[in-house]
């Protein structure tokens, strides 16, 4: 499982959502939502408000977000489609899609609490 602490559950979810993850209907008032990832792994948003019902000094990290999450896509073209369409929502675009030259087009994002959000796809042999 990854555990994610969110500051705005709704807006968290519009943004993940977007990415094609799946999280139950009314999501948005629960204190604790899952969502089952590709290979049975678990990503998990939990409230600020429940993490310091177990945790009452917890404190989000200074600077913004510790966690980079890694979403692949299909082709490189889908890339920057996703990159666009989660900058056009109004998220942070951290880097614009680029052809790395460790053969993928990747580029970033940040979700609501600022955590990057990488997007890679593999680049065609030969580019």
């Amino acid at each position: 499982m990854i555990g994610l602490v969110v500051s705005d559950p709704a807006a968290s979810l519009a943004f993940y959502r977007r990415l094609g993850l799946v999280f139950p209907e009314g999501a948005e008032e629960q204190p604790h939502v899952e969502a089952e990832l590709p290979g049975g792994l678990i990503l998990a948003l939990d409230t600020e408000e429940t993490v310091r019902s177990y945790h009452p000094e917890w404190r989000p990290p200074a600077g913004g977000g510790r966690v980079s999450l890694a979403f692949r896509c299909a082709t490189p073209a889908e890339v920057d489609a996703v990159y666009e369409d989660l900058v056009g929502a109004g998220h942070h675009g951290e880097l614009k899609p680029w052809d790395a030259f460790w053969g993928q087009r990747y580029a970033v994002v940040h979700d609501p609490d600022g955590n990057g959000v990488d997007l890679f796809a593999p680049l065609p042999a030969g580019e």
